[in-house]
Parts: C-alpha cells; structure tokens; sequence
C-alpha cells in the first residue's frame, strides 16, 4: 500500500521568519482534508535548537482531526520531548532522527550515534507503553558531506540494531539531496529485500531537478513510502546553512499519477493547500 506523508514541519523548521500559530493552523487543517496517510506536523524539541517549532502544542490544539483518516506523526530528538509529546493522545506517531554520520548526530540532536541507540531504546519502550509507533529515520542514509564512511553495510548494521528493537518503520533520509538514482537503488535494494515486516520509506530532499530520477529510483527499488513537502519547502537547518528543499508533493503526485498508482487524494482539497502554501511560505 502506498503511503504519502506530506510534512509540513520540515518545511517550516528552516524558516528564520516566525509563522503565526494560526496560519499553522489554518494550513496544517486543510491538509488533513486531503488524504496523506500521515502528516508530520510538528515537533517537541529545544525552542532554542528550532524556534519555529516552539508551538507544536498550541499546533495541535487548534487542529481538527475528526473525520480524517490521516494520522499525525511529531518529531522528538530525546526522552524528555518524547514525554511531551507523548501527552497527546492524538499523536500516532513519533519520529526520531537516528544519523549514521557520527558528524550529523551530534549536530543534529548532540548526542553520539552509540548514545543515540539508547535513546531509541528509551523512546521505544515509552511508545510501546502508550501504543504510539516510533518511527526512526536514518539520516543521512544515502551519503554524507562530512566525510564519514558510508555504505550498504553501515546501513544495514544500524538497521539491525534498529530493528532488534523491534522498530517497524524506518525512513532513509537524503538528509541535505546529495542521493542520486544509484544510490537510492543501492541502498532500497540491499535492506527492502531483506527485512520483511519492516516499512521502509523514502525522506529525499532534491533540486526541482532532479526530483523525478530520485522518486522513480526509489519506486522502483521497492519503496511504497515517500515523505514530501507541497511545493518542496524546507530543508534542515542542522545540516548545512544552504538548504536543499523536501521532494515536492506536487511532482510526487504527477509521478505516482503517471504510473497510475492508486491514491485516494481529494485532488480539490490539494489545489487548495497549494495555494494556501503561497501566503503561508515567504518567497
């Protein structure tokens, strides 16, 4: 079953301009219209780390989730802001950022990539206790700018520590768009095969173009989960100074539609969230 996971959080971490709550709000609400399987809308992190996200839990006051199928996913980077979020019960999902650069974990969340393990662990149990599911993306999964070794093997090691967690959902993330159609492929086809029951998705950040290459890369490889942003917003902050915005979810949909995939999308309710994006995004 395919799974679009339109991420609005990802595409306002990054913006130094404050976004009023509301306009969160207002936008994050026509989203849930739409039809994505999950929204990412949020995160309970250091407002010092990302300021943008200080409002995560007025957010999620203000949203109406009654009558929508799609569920909500946030963003948590250690026990305590798992303990925060783990308060709303209209949370399905927490995401955390498990780097297999020891560079970018500790500019991402300040801890090692052996401490981060044992956030994980910590995180999980606390999931399991309140019936969320953790869902943990490997950050920078398809290459690094740091310099670190990365390869197949160093994936599929931490996927199996990962996964002896008993994690069932795990999203290699193109963390700063360095992935190219080799190496998405590389990769999906080394763990995909491998580790049935395990969700595996895609996070991929891109120039606008070379978006369709990487979308079809990883199609092709076996992925039916793909995290986007409309009109490709955001980039992580943590990374480097110059983001690389998300895949956008509008290219994704003409990809999937091209390939007559099935998706239950409101197709009006999308146009206006387009829309909506323009006076909600700076430019």
């Amino acid at each position: 079953m395919l799974k679009i996971i339109e991420c609005p959080r990802d595409a306002m971490q990054g913006i130094k301009t404050f976004i009023p709550t509301e306009s969160k709000i207002k936008y994050i609400n026509q989203l849930l219209k739409v039809g994505f399987d999950t929204i990412d809308f949020g995160s309970f992190v250091s407002p010092k780390a990302i300021p943008q996200m200080k409002d995560t839990s007025e957010v999620l006051a203000g949203l109406n989730i009654d009558g929508s199928q799609t569920k909500l996913l946030a963003i948590v980077a250690n026990e305590r802001g798992a303990e925060n979020a783990l308060r709303h019960k209209e949370i399905s999902y927490l995401g955390y950022p498990f780097s297999i650069s020891e560079t970018f974990q500790m500019r991402n969340t300040n801890a090692t990539i052996e401490e981060s393990v044992e956030r994980v662990k910590q995180i999980q149990t606390m999931c399991q206790q309140q019936d969320v599911m953790l869902v943990v993306y490997v950050s920078m999964g398809f290459g690094n700018p740091y310099g670190d070794t990365w390869n197949a093997n160093i994936v599929k090691k931490w996927v199996d520590q990962l996964i002896d967690m008993d994690i069932r959902i795990l999203s290699l993330s193109d963390t700063i768009g360095i992935a190219n159609p080799k190496s998405i492929e590389y990769i999906f086809s080394n763990v995909i095969p491998n580790y049935k029951g395990v969700e595996f998705g895609a996070h991929l950040h891109t120039q606008a173009s070379a978006w369709k290459e990487k979308v079809d890369a990883a199609y092709h490889a076996g992925c039916r989960r793909f995290d986007s942003a409309i009109r490709g917003y955001g980039g992580c902050p943590m990374a480097k100074d110059d983001l690389t915005g998300n895949m956008a979810t509008e290219n994704l949909l003409y990809y999937l539609d091209e390939i007559d995939a099935d998706l239950n999308i409101d197709r009006k309710a999308f146009n206006q969230a387009m829309s909506m994006a323009l006076d909600i995004f700076p430019h």
